[in-house]
């Protein structure tokens, strides 16, 4: 998500070109009818403006809406500029051959969708309605809404976490790092967290939201030392657990997340 917030600054660049040119493979039109609809539908249009939701850029045209999504390894290029320096899945090089969508503007510049893995998805008027709240931008009434179970204990906290639906925005790094900083075990059930624990976690979430969006992505947080096999804990020296939790592979420390 913060390296999505990257793509979108980048974005801003391009706002007054007129498309002159739109293309996608098979791959990125995936949510489309066909990769001509994203070439035939952009063609003409004007960038007015950018946003975001989540893990979702959005472009503002005079016409319509247009989204990107970039999976684990897509990055969004503005001709040679990147948004971010570099990705904790991807290659860390740039090749013609992943090149998966993009839009040629008046002017000649070029706005490049670059995915290895085949994950990135152009969309067209995207449907904003089954994402939570943006995690950049949450309250704390919004929090505590993340934080709701309506009957037993809910799902493990890092579960509820990665879950779009109720906060947009966290992905598999930023949940560790969350977890990492509030001292919390991942597997923990949602609706049992205490009052002390749902504090700390607040604190946590908006504190790494706002230092790791400084470094430059989810990839620079503070456990990332001790995130590999048989890693210790660069705050206590304490083993490092792996595991899958919500479905991801899940870093934390044996000692101090409880």
């Amino acid at each position: 998500m913060l390296e999505v917030e990257s793509y979108r600054q980048l974005c801003d660049r391009l706002v007054g070109a007129r498309v002159v040119r739109g293309w996608a493979d098979a791959y990125a039109a995936k949510k489309l009818s066909s990769p001509s609809q994203w070439a035939r539908v952009v063609k003409g249009l004007t960038l007015t403006g950018t946003g975001r939701r989540g893990k979702l850029m959005l472009i503002e045209t005079d016409g319509v809406t247009l989204g990107m999504r970039f999976g684990m390894t897509g990055v969004l290029l503005v001709d040679s500029d990147a948004g971010i320096e570099g990705l904790f899945y991807g290659p860390h090089v740039y090749r013609a051959q992943w090149i998966r969508a993009g839009l040629e503007f008046a002017d000649g510049r070029k706005l490049l969708l670059h995915d290895p893995r085949r994950l990135a998805r152009v969309e067209i008027d995207p449907d904003l309605s089954e994402l939570g709240p943006d995690a950049l931008s949450m309250t704390r009434a919004q929090f505590a809404g993340v934080l709701a179970v309506a009957r037993g204990e809910g799902p493990a906290i890092k579960a509820r976490l990665l879950d779009q639906s109720y906060v947009a925005g966290v992905g598999n790094l930023l949940g560790d790092e969350i977890l990492f900083r509030a001292g919390i075990d991942p597997r923990t059930p949602t609706g049992t967290l205490d009052a002390a624990q749902r504090a700390s976690l607040l604190r946590a979430f908006t504190s790494t939201m706002r230092s790791l969006q400084r470094r430059g992505g989810s990839h620079l947080g503070d456990h990332m030392e001790g995130r590999v096999p048989g890693g210790h804990c660069p705050l206590d020296g304490g083993a490092m657990r792996i595991n899958i939790v919500g479905g991801r592979t899940t870093y934390w420390c044996s000692v101090h997340q409880k």
